[in-house]
């Protein structure tokens, strides 16, 4: 029998709930906004598994973590039901469709890339790509720049990273120890989730047996899921016989997932620039093929990393064979990536409703949500570069440096079809995948036609 929920119904089985996280991850395209209303329509309007106060309390939690929101979000709803087996089910059927869709593409993009119809898709991805990171950064100012101290971190981060190079995990540290020193903000309340009915939920307001774990318990099982996460690193880094680079990817990308706050965008920018200019895995514009890839799948947009982990081991294989060791190192980085969300929900769920309250961290989110608007925009930035330019030059300044564009390598198509992409989004009010589509078909017919 299946266990009862808060308002005394029983539950459906894990088994039951199978077809319906399958169906949330295949619809979950256009960002984590898209994400979480698909979520929301299907978990708490169609199927009520969840009272509204209950998903906007778990939301809310799930944005003070590292790592992907959404796909934490439906880890955190999958074990309120069924504890970590049901974690696992709903967080792992999140991950899987993008997963194995933009391995497809991978191997697509470096079998069949220079085809001229598929570089001119790629071509036409690139311009989209760039407005929708321009669209992003709109939404998130708008919400995350509420006053001067915002603008002025928001402005601090980007010229940190962009002129001074200082690495995004250190961007994010600092911001979030400069609002805990001076956040005092009380944490974000919904009106919606303050009115919001519990009657008819399976779980509303109550309290379920698991969540009153004590710390003791996080500790226990963070300490396994650390484990879980971080010994295939370890046995890379030790172990003879993988590939170098398989190491190289397993740590990077381990890093990043503990500081990758304010969603895939954030971390892009400094993900591009160590892969293309410290590790050699990219050549200079394949981040916006790989990104316009992931926005065309579903699941979490950060999934692109994948792409990224899939060049570098197909370019420097070993003694594999090149797409094996692509995909191998892929599915690596995807490990590396995804595994601590899991870590960070099932060590820290019980302990959601004391977060919540802390006006310190709201403080400190407050702080890095600003700052990430400042990494946004160098993110652009940099796109934009690489995207409308053929030649960028970083010229040193003193202990200071700047990409600076070769104004005679400005490509006129690469300019049309990002205008047509921006207007597009901004005035015609096109959601990503439209956008990707018409701008992918102009850059096919613009290279067809010998125009671009």
């Amino acid at each position: 029998m299946s266990p009862a929920g808060a308002s005394g119904v029983s539950l459906p089985t894990l088994r039951q709930t199978i077809p319906v996280w399958f169906r949330v991850a295949a619809l979950s395209f256009g960002g984590p906004a898209g994400q979480i209303a698909v979520m929301h329509r299907i978990l708490v309007e169609e199927r009520r598994w969840i009272s509204e106060r209950r998903f906007l309390h778990g939301l809310g939690f799930c944005t003070l973590l590292p790592g992907p929101e959404a796909q934490q979000l439906a880890t955190y709803i999958g074990w309120l039901m069924h504890g970590p087996a049901g974690g696992l089910v709903a967080g792992g059927l999140f991950v899987l469709p993008g997963l194995l869709a933009l391995m497809g593409l991978s191997w697509l993009y470096v079998l069949y890339g220079a085809v001229e119809w598929v570089a001119g898709l790629f071509f036409g991805l690139k311009a989209a790509v760039l407005a929708i990171v321009l669209h992003a950064l709109w939404r998130l100012g708008g919400r995350a720049l509420r006053g001067r101290a915002d603008r002025l971190i928001a402005v601090a981060a980007f010229g940190a990273i962009f002129v001074l190079a200082v690495p995004f995990p250190l961007v994010v540290v600092a911001a979030g120890a400069l609002g805990l020193v001076l956040g005092r903000r009380p944490a974000p309340t919904s009106a919606e989730a303050e009115a919001g009915g519990e009657a008819g939920f399976l779980i509303g307001a109550a309290m379920l047996p698991r969540e009153h774990a004590g710390p003791a318990d996080s500790l226990r099982i963070g300490a396994l899921w650390l484990a879980i996460w971080l010994l295939p690193v370890a046995a890379l880094l030790i172990l003879p016989g993988p590939p170098p680079v398989f190491g190289q990817v397993a740590l990077f990308f381990a890093k990043m997932a503990m500081v990758t706050f304010g969603g895939a965008y954030a971390a892009l920018a400094y993900v591009a620039q160590q892969a293309v200019e410290h590790y050699g895995w990219l050549r200079p514009g394949e981040m916006l093929d790989g990104l316009g890839l992931a926005e065309t799948t579903p699941g979490p947009l950060i999934m692109v990393l994948q792409f990224v982990g899939f060049l570098a081991g197909y370019r420097a294989p070993g003694a594999l064979p090149p797409l094996l060791a692509g995909t191998l190192a892929g599915l690596l980085t995807t490990w590396v990536t995804f595994a601590p969300c899991f870590l960070w929900i099932f060590a820290g769920a019980p302990l959601i409703g004391r977060l919540r309250g802390s006006r310190l961290l709201a403080g400190a989110l407050s702080a890095i949500t600003a700052a990430v608007a400042g990494v946004i925009l160098n993110l652009a930035v940099w796109f934009g570069l690489r995207t409308l330019f053929s030649e960028v030059r970083t010229v040193p300044l003193g202990p200071l440096r700047l990409d600076l564009p070769v104004l005679a390598s400005l490509d006129p198509a690469a300019l049309g079809l990002t205008l047509l992409a921006i207007l597009a989004v901004f005035r015609l009010g096109l959601g990503a995948l439209p956008t990707l589509a018409l701008c992918a078909g102009a850059g096919m017919l613009l290279r067809l036609t010998g125009l671009a």
